[in-house]
């Protein structure tokens, strides 16, 4: 029988893989009164029937960072622990059915080259001399990666349990957690029912590890964890005779990926439409327990699957198996400090990657309760990426269908989710619609993308080239760049921060002064302890007392968290207000003409300069104008009470008819930006990229007072700049980038576009990305020869540290 302590530094919760696998890296940090309490039985929950494959390249450089070290930690668990882990390197395929994966696929490898992932693009015959039991009718080709493998899961978990054991860590089974005390922000302790009764263990820390059950642990601690259990179907084969041992194999075009274990073959499915599970709860006596088999559901995988593996249907069946697994909104685990306390960790809905996840998030989180600090940019699976409107039961049910096919869907760019829709609409939605938006949705707000013509069909055609709306947006871009367009921007983000202290505590977490006249717009960043960008906004006093913070719409949240977790003593409050008022962009040579056609205010440069902000009447109303622009040319973000929003933009419209004025949408927003090597947050800028390196020490002024980062920016003016971000543009008109694409200085791979979209005034693809430069002067770094590799071939680029189109920033101010 386990003897729980009284007190322990760090409580965790679950003992699946995951769970596990935080006590390891907590205790290998020397975090020695680690306790972690399991509710039934270690693995009991979804560990113990995982597919345990692992693969090593995922969407992003610092994902498959992740699922790298996992692979290498698997491979010395044994020799540490004595545990077996079953790790193999067998190698996977992926084969393609059409063009349009073979394209993922290529970009995949492409990518996988710039991660430094050993990849090889397959023929057909290729596959079947690597795969002989497969039949290649229809296969386009695939990938092969030599370095990914398989696993016990269960003895994966078991095996960091004991090394956390080693190392003085605590894991009690049949321990369930009932209840938590709160004292403000904080958890200060938790209670359990263990063998021996019930007990409360004091606490500095509680990691939510619960799996399926993270949801329900969640909202016991005072925390948002979105995910919902969905049923997860796989069968295992009789034995085969003479069955060696084989690749992983995934078919994606069938929903459908193979596993030979012990002379056997497992067949697992995402199938495109899922059964959600325990909407209701799930039962308190669950314990590597399966749910019914419902063969009517898994017959049209296996069906496509006997014809592409014949010896499956010469085989016969051994194993049936349905069980559950959590899946999240959009397919990304959950990980971090949660938003809204100080002390309650999550790393939990891994969406059937957990054993593959489990080792790289474990050391990730663990270093980062240590350090107090990311350990590198996780914005991927950071929590504080979700929506407080994510917690909804039918939301998450609804989006868990979808979300589970989408791991084996074709991963078009621009792809939007179908379930779910229509949660959040901003004041102009009605609109908008009417004038034929097509609608797009991030963070739970219906975004006008694209605007159809009319007759023309109103949905997105996905491709790995061109889609349907390219043409719709080259007209919008001409309307920006030559007239004047109008976009909603109502979705971004609105902090409002007031008090005594405010100025004083923004200059605290700001690199850049805000101290500034009431009505001055400051671009800024929020800098961390090693001067990487924690947020990208901009700062508009509004009052002695009162400041605006503008956001992107998809970090509202983890800006917020940003600022409260700064506001120490300082006399500030931070109020969301995003929802309290509309925001039309009014943008192109032709803004200021119709803003003078609709307010009697005076918009010239003496008395409404770049980048101020003033209340004005337009209409029979009243807003407020911020003369800044995000796509590079003359314009004003309006900003109108949300009761008075509609007015506005139907006094907008008419005046419009006689200035030509076109509605914009999202994507044009960002071939614009790209165009004027404006950065994206959360891709060109991150956490871990330094604001001097990312182009952005304009926006940090070291002589004011002290902020968080300054000595950090000191430091690297005194070193040198070792990377340097700098916009490409490819000189071959029709290939399309988005990003991860590698670049190519003189041949040799040096780096990978951090975004990408169509420069449709430049004519040509543009994407930023970051290049070493330690030593080089800006004339040596821009000398070289640069290509971008897309989808497997070169393409030659122009580069230039300054923006291509109006590098001088002259037309936002005429």
């Amino acid at each position: 029988m386990t003897t729980l302590p009284t007190h322990a530094r760090a409580v965790i919760i679950g003992g699946g893989v995951v769970g596990c696998s935080v006590a390891y890296h907590l205790a290998k940090l020397g975090w020695t009164d680690v306790v972690l309490l399991e509710r039934k039985r270690l693995t009991s929950g979804t560990t113990w029937h995982a597919a345990g494959l692992i693969g090593q390249l995922r969407a992003s450089s610092n994902m498959t960072k992740l699922a790298r070290y996992s692979a290498e930690l698997y491979t010395g668990l044994e020799a540490e622990t004595g545990v077996a882990t079953g790790f193999r390197v067998v190698g996977s395929i992926s084969a393609a059915l059409t063009g349009e994966r073979l394209e993922e696929l290529h970009r995949s490898a492409a990518m996988a080259r710039a991660f430094g992932v050993p990849v090889e693009e397959m023929s057909p015959a290729e596959i079947k001399a690597k795969y002989p039991h497969l039949n290649i009718d229809g296969v386009t080709g695939g990938v092969w990666l030599p370095t990914d493998g398989q696993a016990d899961p269960g003895n994966i978990a078991l095996a960091l349990a004991k090394g956390a054991r080693m190392r003085g860590a605590v894991i009690a089974e049949y321990t369930a957690v009932t209840g938590v005390t709160r004292a403000g922000d904080r958890i200060t302790s938790v209670s359990y029912e263990g063998p021996e009764g019930p007990g409360t263990i004091t606490c500095e820390t509680v990691v939510n590890c619960a799996g399926m059950w993270g949801h329900q642990v969640g909202r016991m601690l005072g925390i948002n964890v979105p995910l919902q259990a969905c049923e997860h179907f796989y069968i295992v084969s009789e034995p085969i005779k003479d069955l060696g041992p084989l690749p992983v194999l995934r078919v994606p075009d069938e929903c459908a990926y193979y596993k030979e274990d012990a002379g056997k073959m497992m067949l697992g499915a995402f199938e495109p439409v899922a059964k959600p599970w325990g909407m209701t709860g799930i039962p308190a006596d669950f314990e590597f327990d399966q749910l019914p088999e419902d063969f009517d559901h898994f017959e049209p995988i296996l069906e496509a699957a006997v014809n592409r593996m014949p010896m499956l249907g010469e085989a016969g069946i051994h194993t049936f198996f349905n069980g559950p697994e959590s899946f999240t909104p959009d397919d990304a685990y959950h990980l971090g400090l949660a938003p809204g306390m100080d002390n309650v960790w999550v790393a939990a809905g891994f969406n059937s990657i957990g054993i593959q996840s489990a080792g790289g998030a474990g050391m990730a989180l663990a270093q980062w309760m240590d350090d107090g600090q990311k350990p590198f940019d996780l914005g991927d699976v950071d929590i504080s990426r979700v929506q407080p409107f994510q917690k909804n039961r039918r939301y998450l049910a609804e989006r868990a269908s979808e979300t589970l096919g989408l791991l084996y869907a074709d991963h078009f760019p621009y792809r939007q989710k179908a379930s779910a829709r229509g949660i959040r609409r901003t004041p102009f939605h009605d609109r908008l619609d009417a004038n034929g938006a097509v609608f797009g949705e991030l963070a739970g707000w219906e975004r006008a993308n694209w605007y159809a013509q009319p007759g023309q069909e109103r949905e997105y055609r996905y491709s790995w080239k061109r889609q349907n709306w390219f043409d719709n947006v080259a007209e919008e871009h001409r309307a920006i760049r030559t007239g004047v367009g109008m976009y909603d921007m109502s979705s971004f983000g609105k902090l409002r921060v007031e008090g005594r202290d405010a100025a004083t505590f923004l200059n605290h977490v700001c690199g850049n002064d805000v101290d500034v006249p009431v009505g001055r717009i400051v671009y800024t960043q929020f800098l961390n302890s090693r001067g990487g960008i924690e947020a990208d906004v901009t700062v508009t006093r509004l009052s002695e007392t009162a400041y605006l913070v503008v956001t992107p719409a998809a970090t509202r949240v983890a800006d917020q968290t940003w600022l409260t977790r700064h506001l120490g003593d300082f006399d500030a409050v931070v109020t969301d207000v995003t929802a309290g008022e509309g925001v039309l962009a009014v943008m192109g040579p032709r803004a200021r003409a119709l803003m003078q056609a609709v307010s009697p205010d005076d918009f010239g440069n003496d008395a409404n300069p770049f980048g101020t902000a003033q209340e004005i009447e337009i209409g029979l109303g009243t807003a407020r104008v911020h003369r800044v622009s995000y796509v590079g040319e003359l314009g004003w973000e309006i900003y109108i009470g949300a009761d008075q929003a509609t007015h506005v933009f139907d006094t907008l419209w008419q005046a419009g008819q006689d200035h030509g004025l076109k509605l914009c949408g999202m994507h044009v927003m960002d071939c614009c930006r790209i165009e004027k090597a404006f950065r994206h947050f959360g891709h060109d800028i991150t956490c871990e990229d330094h604001v001097l390196e990312a182009g952005l020490g304009f926006a940090v002024k070291t002589a004011k007072a002290d902020f968080i980062g300054r000595d950090a920016v000191l430091r690297k003016r005194d070193e040198g700049l070792k990377t340097r971000l700098l916009q490409f543009r490819l000189t071959d008109p029709e290939p399309l980038v988005y990003h991860n694409e590698p670049i190519l200085r003189d041949g040799q791979i040096v780096g990978y576009l951090s975004s990408g979209a169509y420069g449709h005034h430049l004519g040509g693809a543009i994407g930023m990305g970051y290049v070493p430069c330690a030593g080089e002067s800006a004339e040596q770094i821009l000398a070289s020869r640069y290509e971008i590799d897309v989808a497997g071939t070169r393409v030659a680029a122009e580069v230039s540290l300054k923006p291509m189109y109006d590098p001088t920033g002259a037309r936002a101010r005429l």
